[in-house]
């Protein structure tokens, strides 16, 4: 469907208000499952500042959802729902090195190279034309 002026007032951007909703509807969360998730990032928000965000635009409590506590729901949600992140694990007591493969003086070239022969499957027979 093109864009014109005149259907320009469906399209409206969704806000993070828009998005914190969606979630919320989509993946079942009551209010107390979202304050316990936002918990495991260490962000504190209260149930009346959440139920000022999931408010309409027009109500007089309503207040923005700011970029920061969707993006701390976003990372709380990812460790909900994964669990948290294991610990790294050490590296052995010697880091592995590995040593370039040894050369004689001109660089391995004076014995016979396999690189330069043709292969089997690079020969083709000869046709002749009649």
């Amino acid at each position: 469907m093109p864009y014109d002026q005149k259907t320009a007032h469906r399209y409206t951007p969704m806000t993070n208000n828009d998005i914190l909703k969606k979630l919320r509807v989509a993946l079942q969360l009551r209010d107390d499952q979202i304050i316990d998730i936002l918990k495991l990032v260490d962000f504190n928000v209260t149930k009346s500042e959440l139920g000022a965000i999931f408010r309409k635009e027009d109500h007089p409590n309503y207040q923005p959802c700011g970029d920061q506590l969707l993006r701390n729901f976003l990372n709380g949600l990812v460790i909900h729902m994964r669990g948290p992140m294991e610990p790294k694990k050490e590296a052995s007591d010697k880091p592995k090195q590995v040593s370039a493969p040894s050369r004689d003086r001109d660089g391995g070239r004076d014995r016979e190279d396999n690189r330069d022969r043709p292969r089997e499957d690079d020969r083709r027979p000869f046709r002749s034309k009649r």
